[in-house]
């Protein structure tokens, strides 16, 4: 049944049954993780004792990773949401200003509001986004004490600041926070950039052991598609995804250079890519992913808060855009997304450069789909040869499969002769679609028209319905070799299940797709004259030879 289908019918049918494969798999397989493993838990203790204990307010407990010989921060998932709000309701003790964004500082040191100035990252409602949870925790820059009692301490006595605002639009700025407690003085110096990294200092006066979070993942931009939740680039280099829902808890990283948080368009990460970071995973009620970093007595780490943008995220360290992913095609999407971005940079339109990209892979591609092309054309018209065959030796197929082998190769006529450009085609498909899926770049971007944001799907569904209508005309014109008359029905009502597929999908990856289609059939057009030119001049031979 498949040696019957076109080129485009088999790569339509692959890319649907692969894209519902790697759906199923993500879903499904567990995702790689390094456990520690026969941790004992000595300590689970509270953040604040005047409220119930929550998951995400738990501080570290002790625990012995033999592998590590360090200690990974647990939380207990049994315990209900805390009555009191004094843990995630704080007062504000610094503002950080910048044209880019404004940042709080709370009275218990940490982050408490990152809100973004860029007119392209505000909602449908003209809201711009805060990256910090006001009910998550932790928030950037938590400490958590695996000494209980230092720990309920730290959750109560507030911090004390050397600067109550700093602007950033002259440069970085410092300041200096200042925690006393009855058994150790804490002490963080946070330099902050305008491009929202910044660089925090810790001391303790006396040494206790304690755990830092870069904060809970943004929650700006929900959606199923795209992934939520913790990276980890390891020391040796590999990238480590744990999705929300995914967290085992006492996942350890020794020596990690980035541990990042995150949603589809936005981050809060620690960095370190000198010396590396002990990174600890612990998780939340939901098994939501919760990054700690071990911190020392005297200790340095850079962090970041903001969007996944290439260029920002270059600016401040070429390693830390491996906080944009792709997935399982990082090492093909991350050239083509630098690709488009190198037209879009000369062409200033996202929209324009997803046209430009497409129409120049499909000339890449042109020589094998052009050969897949010709291959479908010799088989239609084998066609009436191959259902004689197929008559000829019912009931043994052996002897038909031979001699329709044989008749290929008379013919110069590839049965398969469309699976390379398929097989090669797949791959960029799902590169595309991560790029145009991750890429915040998109948002708010327009095209012309009515497609004011690439990001979001068509308002209209103009772009889907053209879409489809491309994949009809595409099917029209294709020469086919249908045997079964059920196939044939189910190959025509594929444009109307894409059109409705790509309703809910990206304008820009819709308008790809449809791109794709009219080279397509720009492309069977020039294949489908040449036959018919051959054809012509092979009638006009044989109506001279019988002249003579």
């Amino acid at each position: 049944m498949i040696d019957n289908l076109t080129t485009q019918q088999r790569m339509i049918l692959a890319i649907a049954l692969s894209f519902i494969f790697f759906v199923i798999y993500d879903l499904t397989m567990p995702k790689q993780s390094h456990v520690a493993q026969d941790q004992k838990v000595i300590k689970d203790i509270s953040a604040n004792s005047n409220s119930e204990i929550n998951s995400t307010i738990m501080a570290p407990a002790t625990t012995t990773a033999p592998a590590t010989q360090t200690s990974a921060p647990v939380t207990t998932t049994n315990q209900a949401a805390p009555k009191s709000s004094n843990i995630t309701n704080q007062t504000v003790l610094t503002t950080i200003k910048s044209k880019d964004f404004i940042a709080t500082i709370d009275d218990l040191g940490r982050v408490s509001k990152f809100e973004l100035l860029d007119n392209i990252y505000k909602n449908a409602k003209g809201i711009y986004p805060n990256l910090i949870s006001s009910t998550k925790l932790p928030r950037p820059l938590e400490i958590r004490f695996s000494d209980h009692l230092l720990n309920k301490e730290a959750f109560e006595v507030k911090y004390t600041s050397d600067k109550k605002l700093i602007d950033l639009d002259s440069g970085a700025k410092k300041i200096v926070l200042t925690q006393k407690l009855s058994k150790t003085t804490l002490t963080k110096e946070i330099t902050f950039f305008p491009d929202g990294n910044y660089k925090v200092n810790i001391s303790l006066s006396q040494n206790f052991e304690y755990y830092i979070s870069p904060g809970y993942r943004p929650n700006v931009e929900a959606d199923m598609y795209t992934f939520h939740g913790a990276l980890i680039k390891e020391f040796d280099k590999t990238l480590t995804l744990i999705d929300d829902g995914d967290a085992k808890g006492g996942e350890v990283y020794p020596r990690a250079y980035i541990a990042a948080t995150m949603d589809r368009y936005f981050a809060t990460a620690f960095y370190n890519f000198k010396d590396g970071m002990d990174v600890y995973i612990s998780k939340d009620q939901n098994s939501n992913p919760l990054v700690f970093i071990k911190g020392a007595q005297n200790y340095s780490i850079n962090g970041y808060i903001g969007p996944k943008a290439f260029d920002k995220l270059e600016s401040i360290d070429k390693n830390l855009t491996d906080i944009i992913e792709y997935g399982w095609f990082t090492f093909l999407a991350k050239p083509i997304f630098l690709f488009l971005k190198y037209i879009y940079d000369i062409v200033g339109n996202w929209g324009w450069s997803i046209v430009i990209i497409t129409v120049l892979i499909r000339l890449i591609l042109y020589p094998l789909t052009y050969k897949g092309m010709v291959s479908m054309n010799k088989l239609k018209d084998l066609a009436p040869k191959i259902k004689e065959l197929q008559k000829k030796y019912k009931g043994n197929p052996q002897k038909l499969n031979a001699s329709m082998m044989e008749l290929y190769k008379k013919h110069g006529a590839n049965p398969m002769g469309g699976c390379l450009p398929m097989l090669i085609q797949i791959p960029i498909f799902f590169a595309i679609y991560r790029v145009l899926l991750n890429a915040v770049e998109l948002k708010h971007a327009p095209w012309i028209g009515w497609i004011e944001d690439l990001s979001v799907a068509d308002p209209y569904f103009i772009l889907p319905i053209l879409m489809g209508a491309s994949m009809f005309w595409q099917q029209k014109i294709t020469p086919t070799n249908f045997t079964d008359p059920i196939q044939e029905k189910i190959m025509k009502f594929l444009p109307l299940i894409f059109t409705l597929f790509f309703i809910t999908f990206p304008a820009g990856l819709t308008l790809y797709w449809f791109v794709n289609n009219i080279f397509s059939v720009a492309q069977q057009y020039y294949v489908n004259s040449i036959f018919d030119k051959k054809k012509a001049q092979e009638k006009k031979a044989q109506e001279d030879n019988k002249k003579v």
